[in-house]
């Protein structure tokens, strides 16, 4: 497993109930992948040279116990399978007596840039293999509710925009946070990626409430989705 050891600060937390928000998590998911692609000289010139890329086909996180400000945590990864085009990944957070705060599963494509097409991961494609975190693996599909009530469009700005000209993925949860109650805990979050928005365009929401799941749904003008975006949790005092 490849990891770091960090401190939660308070620009990153959910003010509204002072825990950090399944947004700031994957944020130090991709920051931890990033580091261990860049140490073994996998990162972004060796990808950009040899015009590839992994694009995230899904995530399925599991918040164990609730990560607050000033905690002290060691944040992992490893790969634990590569089948075709796919990449398979985990993500673990800790804290310092080792015991863990959250868990992900998370699934790539590996894609040629030059033909925009999914390409097969090469044999020394420069990871080690571990093998998967015992958690219950669920289905990748997210359902969209037929219930879903749109709200106002909105225009995708630069500061939504990664290295690689669309939204980065952990945009699209912070987005769809938007709109959950200020005292809704997220206790599990799914995610499926469908199309890639890029600057200037305009995504519409559509939100679905069902007991302790909502379900937001990004999409583009004519309805078809970017991301849909799964939390299920429960309000809190």
């Amino acid at each position: 497993m490849y990891s770091f050891n960090t401190r939660i600060r308070y620009s990153e937390l959910n003010h509204q109930n002072g825990t950090l928000p399944c947004s700031s998590i994957i944020n130090y998911f991709q920051d931890c992948s990033t580091f261990q692609s860049e140490d073994l000289n996998r990162g972004i010139a060796y990808l950009q040279a040899n015009h590839r890329v992994w694009l995230l086909n899904g995530w399925q996180l599991q918040l164990v116990k609730p990560i607050k400000l000033g905690d002290i945590v060691n944040v992992g990864t490893w790969p634990y399978d590569f089948k075709g085009f796919y990449g398979y990944r985990n993500f673990i957070i800790k804290d310092c007596d080792n015991n863990v705060l959250a868990v992900a599963n998370s699934i790539w494509v590996h894609l040629d840039t030059q033909t925009g097409r999914p390409t097969k991961i090469p044999e020394d494609i420069g990871y080690t293999i571990e093998p998967p975190y015992p958690m219950e693996y669920v289905d990748r599909k997210v359902d969209a509710p037929e219930d879903s009530i749109p709200q106002p469009a909105f225009q995708v700005k630069k500061s939504n925009i990664d290295s690689y000209n669309h939204v980065n993925n952990g945009q699209y949860i912070k987005m769809a946070e938007e709109f959950l109650p200020d005292n809704f805990l997220v206790q599990a979050m799914r995610v499926e990626y469908k199309a890639q928005a890029v600057l200037d365009d305009f995504i519409v929401p559509f939100v679905s409430k069902k007991e302790n799941c909502y379900t937001i749904v990004l999409a583009n003008e004519c309805n078809k989705p970017f991301a849909t975006v799964e939390f299920t949790g429960q309000l809190i005092n």
